[in-house]
């Protein structure tokens, strides 16, 4: 009788004390990658992940990430897309709650290419930098080669529906008085 108590006892014990515990698995999706630079969802935070090519070491993968509030993903492509059209003279300053990023645009062989600068913890000392993408690859990470971009197109706002309807399309940077011209440079 003793035994059977004392193994009762001892069971009990190990369920009460136990350390590890089941948590909830919150997916992480991949929107579209391209190389080293990819775009990641989780929720509604849009992460993007690049390897850093700043630093010595090649494995450093970096990372920005923010809220897809005002359709802010769609913006960032077509601010993106835009820049490949008429290049600024200036790399464009873009604040984000935790970084600052800057699109830096550069002709690599001829052919247009932008970069992220990452200024970490918004710290001008830290700074990431991705490889040089060109338009390809940015429709690429932006998922619109694999029809993926409808995840962040969706979540901007019922005006978008109500574009893709009437043909004009303002998640894709087309509207109708210049999407024949964007449509053709590729």
């Amino acid at each position: 009788m003793r035994k059977i108590i004392l193994l009762i006892t001892c069971m009990f014990g190990i369920s009460v004390f136990s350390q590890i515990k089941v948590l909830k698995n919150e997916s992480l999706v991949e929107i579209g990658k391209d190389n080293s630079v990819g775009l990641y969802k989780k929720e509604d935070k849009y992460t993007v992940n690049y390897q850093d090519l700043n630093t010595s070491n090649l494995n450093t993968i970096r990372a920005f990430s923010f809220q897809n509030l005002n359709g802010d993903v769609s913006g960032l492509y077509k601010l993106i897309m835009d820049g490949f059209i008429s290049a600024p003279e200036e790399n464009i300053v873009l604040e984000l709650p935790n970084d600052i990023i800057e699109l830096h645009y550069e002709k690599n062989y001829g052919q247009p290419t932008v970069q992220f600068i990452q200024y970490i913890n918004k710290n001008r000392k830290y700074v990431g930098k991705s490889q040089f993408l060109t338009q390809k690859q940015v429709d690429k990470v932006f998922g619109r080669t694999n029809g993926k971009y409808t995840m962040y197109d969706k979540a901007s706002g019922i005006n978008q529906e109500g574009n893709k309807k009437g043909g004009a399309s303002t998640a894709s940077g087309n509207n109708s008085a210049s999407g024949s011209k964007k449509k053709t440079k590729k």
